[in-house]
Formats: C-alpha cells, structure tokens, sequence
C-alpha cells in the first residue's frame, strides 16, 4: 500500500530526494517483492538524472532469476521508453536475454520491449520476428504478440504484392498450438490479411469452426465474432459453418446468439431464408434493442441481396414493428422498410400500407413526421392514392401539433400531385382552418390559397410543386440573416436575391480581440511560406529531423480563452508515420515567468516518442512545446 500511494502521489521535487534514496534501498532487499515494487515506483517518479545513476540496477533487474523482479524493469522499461527513449534503448542485449527467459511474463514482456525499441527499424523488427518464429518462444502470451508482430511485417512486406506471403507458414503452424489463444490469433491474423485467398483462409475457418461447438463461452463469442467479419468479404467460406452456427441461435448468451443470426444472414442462400426467418421470430423478444438493430440491418441487407423474398422479410418487419421498443430500434425498422421501398419497386405498397398502419399507434413524433413526408412522396405514385388519405387525415385529429403539421403538408401533396382526389384534399384542408395551432393553420392557409382550394381556379403546375414541395437549395441562415435585413416597402422580398453560399466566419473574428503573440509561436503568415517555414523550423529540431518530409500543417487552433493568463494554440503536422503536436503558449502577465514549460498528450492510436520542452517564456514572447507521436501498427 505504501509503494501504491507514492507512485500515485508523485512526491514534489523537495520530498523526491527522501523517498528515491528508500526506495535504492528497497531495490537491493533481500525481499523480492519489495525490490519488484521498489523498481515499479522508482521508474514512475525518477527523472532523467536519477535514471542514470539506476541503470546498472535496472540491467540486473531485467536478467533477474525471479519472474516478478524482471517483469517488473521490464514493465518499467516500457514506461520509461515514452519519456527517457535513448536510456532504454541501451538495455537491448539484457532485453534479448529475458526473450529467452523460460517465464511466461518475463517472455511476454521483454518480447513487448524488444519490439517498441526496435518499431521505427523495419528491418530490425523483421529480423526479430524471423528468429523468433523458429520456435523459442514459449509463452502463449509472446506467442500472440509474436503473430501480431508477424501480421504487421506480412502487411508491410513489398513481397504481398507478388504472392510470396511471408511468414504465413508460421501463422498456420500456430493453428495447430496447445493454447487455445495461441490458435486464435492465429486464426484470426490469417482472416484479416490482406488480399487473402480461400486456400490460405480455409484452415483459420476449420479451426474457427471447432471453436463454434467449444464449451467456453468466450471461445464460441470469438470465434462466431471472427467468422461474421469474414462473412462480410468472403461469404461462401463460411457457409460449411453453417449448421454449427444454427445451433449457437438457441445460445444462452445473447451476444453469440446475435453474431450467429447476423452471420447466417449474411451467408445463408435464398432457400434457407423462411426457415431462418422462424427461429429469428422466436429470439428477438429475448434479446436487447442494441443487438434487435443489428439483426435488423442484416434482414435489409439479406433483403436486398434476394429481392424476390421481399414479402416474407417485409411482414417480419412490420410485425416486429408493432411490438415494443425504444426509438434507435423502431428508427433502423423504419429506415428499413423505406430502402426496401425505394430498391424493390414491388414492394412499394405492401410497405407503405405498414408504414400507414404503424402511425395509428406510433408513441414518436419525429418517426410520424417522416413517415408522413415520405408518405407524401412515394404515396401519390401508387396504383390508388386514396387508401392512404384515412391513415394521414387520422393525424390531423390524434396527434400533437407537429405532427398534424406534417399531415396537412401531405395532403397538399397528394391534392397537388393526383388532380381526382384535390376536391377531397380541399374538404379536409378547409377544416383544418381552425386547428388551435398556429403552424397548422398558417400551412392550410397557404396550401388553399396555392392550389386553389379558395374558391380561385388555379392550375397546379411544375413550378408550384416545385414551390411547395421541392428542396430549399438556400441555407436557412442566409434566408433568415435576408428577412431580417429586408425592409418593408412596396418591392416585395425576392428569395433569389438571398446568396446560397454561407460565408464561415473566421477564427480571428469569433474571439475576443486580444494581444497578439511574438516571436515564433505567432501563425506563419502567407500560405506559401507556411509551409516551408514549419518545415525548416521542425527540422532544426534534433528529435524531428529523421521525420521525413512533412506532409501537412493545420492551422492554429486556440485551446485557451483570450482573457486567461496565458495564451496557448496547438499547430499540428502530419508526416508519413508520425505527428507532431505544436504549442505555442503566450506569456501574458508582467509579473509571472514562465520556466520548463512541458505539454503531456496520450493516444491509443499513436505512440509517444518524443516531447520537448520550452525552458523560459517572458512577457508577450511565447515559448514552443512539442509532443512527437508514431503510429503504432
């Protein structure tokens, strides 16, 4: 407890003294625990300095015949890797020993090092994964890290183009390991390569397959995971899993069950899909509304891929759509049924007779407004646009404000677009004049005057469909920025005259003006020489120069407020493999010095290599950091 709470209380500089030189002693105890928690809190709360002077300590370490001694400089040599890189780059050979060490952590570990040190090296990670894969490493965790740091060679070898496949020979012979996660990372990295071939993915599919009947949970959930993303490439290698799949339908754990259903989906041919269709009815009122939509975005994709069983798959979605659920599920059902719609001319009015039928107990206003619309669109299409008039006009008398709204701008629509039902479409329009809702009565009223339904004959042309009905091509901000501008007079307001571009207000102006920063955290002004003079600066920097050719700078983004005391912005440039974070912090106040200014960033994507720091900034200078990130992967 006492070595957990001064790694988490990071002593200051005045107390670090006291506790680094108890903390030395603890590293020679007899104790080994001690000396193992001893090296973990040292390496957290040293610095560079004291580095130095433990690095003989921590050589031992990490050749140390106790497991828990060398894991532990070894987890520290990791740490300390993304802070002190040319310190830990010296422990290659101790690190090349503990590879060899017959404990599964140590191993695991020390081969984790071994490849963080050697990552911006190709070549030295390629001779690393050739020596290791001739069958010295032993624990089943390096082996997985192995077969991923296989995988990443495979991908960057030039030799993948050609067909010569490098180490692939090694990721099937890890097929065949006693460890079942040895077997399915194998498996797995086979799957995911690139430009993979139904020869090389059929033994990772049979191993997969094995997995399917496996009494461990996580094992079917892994490998049913595996198969559904193979699924999506390469369909028919699946399909011999089939059966076992079925039998993961009835699974207690959701999850598997849902993975399995989708997969079968994916790969099942057209015979088989009422049968499928069965055994989904029963499973979806057990399962959560998270996993319901993923089942559903696979019916539209199997739908889509045989459109001759619309009926069946459009009834399993209306019939779902009347049970309960929350408004993500009932959404992707909608979303559904309107692609199926859309691609598949014969199921138009099947579908929107369920659409209609879902509205007359629909619990959300935002899925009744854009049934509505579409009903507004595809309706008047339809071989008899009446039968759908009951379903909207319903609306009108049910339905909170918005929605009745939308079910007079639909009746417009079909009114505008079938000449036969207008004088209806008048009679309930003209009754909708007093609706207690202003919107609602404003939109009757225009929609009357327009198509004529006043007592004037007018003719519904292109143009005033067009009005009523077409797109807005013109941003709502630029309309209303007009309409307020617009003075009343007798030249009425032109909507062409309203620009259709919105003008994006610079960053400069959105701030409050404040004092402007000197020297080189300022923005490099003129485009032309952005560029290069980032360039130059970067690669004046020892730990940038070996970054290549940049690719691309951003423009200063402001991370702090104008009034705060000090003033920072984040430039940031893209290379080939790396990124580098620029700030440029602004010194504001007269009486304050700013010294060893440090910026920390974190990345799950990218790696930390390098940061420097700005020793001094005075007043209105400001003062350069960086953060040097490489992709990992």
């Amino acid at each position: 407890m006492v070595y957990l709470i001064i790694k988490e209380l990071s002593p200051s500089a005045d107390e670090v003294i006291i506790v680094t030189s108890s903390l030395m002693k603890d590293m020679n105890s007899k104790t080994d625990m001690y000396r193992a928690n001893a090296i973990r809190v040292l390496c957290r709360i040293t610095d560079g300095t004291l580095l130095t002077q433990i690095e003989r300590y921590l050589k031992q370490a990490i050749v140390d015949k106790n497991p828990v001694v060398a894991s532990a400089a070894l987890v520290s040599g990791i740490h300390l890797l993304q802070t002190n890189p040319e310190i830990v780059k010296r422990w290659s050979n101790e690190v090349q020993e503990a590879v060899q060490s017959r404990a599964a952590l140590v191993q695991f570990h020390a081969l984790a090092l071994l490849q963080q040190i050697r990552q911006n090296d190709r070549l030295a990670v390629s001779k690393l994964v050739t020596s290791l894969t001739r069958g010295t490493v032993r624990s089943p965790l390096a082996q997985c890290l192995l077969i991923r740091y296989a995988t990443q060679v495979i991908r960057e070898s030039a030799n993948t183009q050609t067909g010569d496949r490098p180490f692939y020979d090694f990721l099937e012979s890890c097929l065949r390991h006693k460890a079942e996660m040895v077997i399915f990372e194998a498996a797995r990295a086979i799957t995911e390569l690139s430009g993979v071939t139904n020869r090389e993915l059929t033994p990772a599919i049979t191993v997969l397959q094995l997995f399917l009947s496996s009494s461990k949970p996580v094992l079917r959930f892994a490998a049913v995971r595996t198969l559904n993303k193979v699924a999506m490439t390469h369909p028919m290698a699946v399909t011999n899993c089939n059966i076992d799949m079925e039998s993961l339908i009835s699974d207690h754990n959701r999850s598997i069950a849902t993975l399995a259903i989708t997969t079968l989906l994916k790969t099942g041919n057209e015979s088989s899909v009422d049968r499928l269709m069965k055994q989904i009815t029963n499973f979806m009122s057990d399962i959560a509304d998270e996993f319901k939509i993923v089942v559903v975005e696979a019916i539209r994709s199997l739908c889509l891929k045989f459109p001759l069983k619309y009926r069946s798959l459009m009834n399993f979605l209306s019939n779902i759509l009347r049970e309960e659920g929350g408004f993500e599920y009932k959404k992707a059902i909608v979303d559904s049924i309107v692609i199926l719609i859309r691609d598949i001319p014969e199921a138009k009015e099947s579908g929107l007779l369920h659409l209609c039928e879902f509205i007359e107990d629909c619990e959300f206003t935002y899925l009744s407004t854009q049934i509505l619309h579409f009903l507004g669109i595809e309706g008047p299409k339809t071989t008899d646009p009446s039968k759908y008039i009951r379903y909207i006009y319903n609306r009108v008398h049910l339905e909170n404000a918005t929605v009745r709204a939308a079910a007079v701008s639909t009746l417009a629509k079909f009114g505008a677009m079938v000449d036969a039902l207008k004088p209806r479409i008048f009679v309930l329009l003209r009754r909708c004049i007093f609706d207690s809702d202003d919107e609602v009565r404003d939109r009757t009223t225009l929609y009357l005057s327009t198509l004529g339904g006043d007592g004037e004959v007018v003719e519904t042309d292109g143009d005033t469909k067009t009005f009523l009905f077409g797109d807005l091509d013109i941003p709502l901000v630029n309309l209303e920025t007009s309409l307020k501008n617009y003075e009343p007079s007798e030249e009425p307001f032109d909507i062409d005259s309203v620009p259709k571009e919105v003008k994006s207000q610079p960053l400069a102006e959105k701030k409050a003006p404040g004092k402007k920063p000197t020297g080189l955290g300022a923005p490099l002004a003129g485009p032309p020489s952005t560029a290069d003079a980032y360039e130059r600066l970067l690669s004046s920097i020892p730990e940038f120069s070996d970054f290549g050719k940049l690719f691309k700078s951003s423009a200063p983004v402001e991370l702090t407020e104008a009034e705060t005391e000090y003033a920072v912005n984040v430039v940031k440039h893209i290379f080939d493999r790396h990124v580098v974070f620029q700030y440029n912090c602004t010194n504001t106040i007269p009486e304050q010095l700013l010294e060893n200014v440090m910026t920390c960033l974190e990345s799950c994507i990218y790696f930390s290599v390098y940061s420097v720091l700005s020793y001094q900034i005075v007043l209105m200078t400001s003062g350069l950091c960086y953060c040097g990130f490489v992709r990992s992967g």
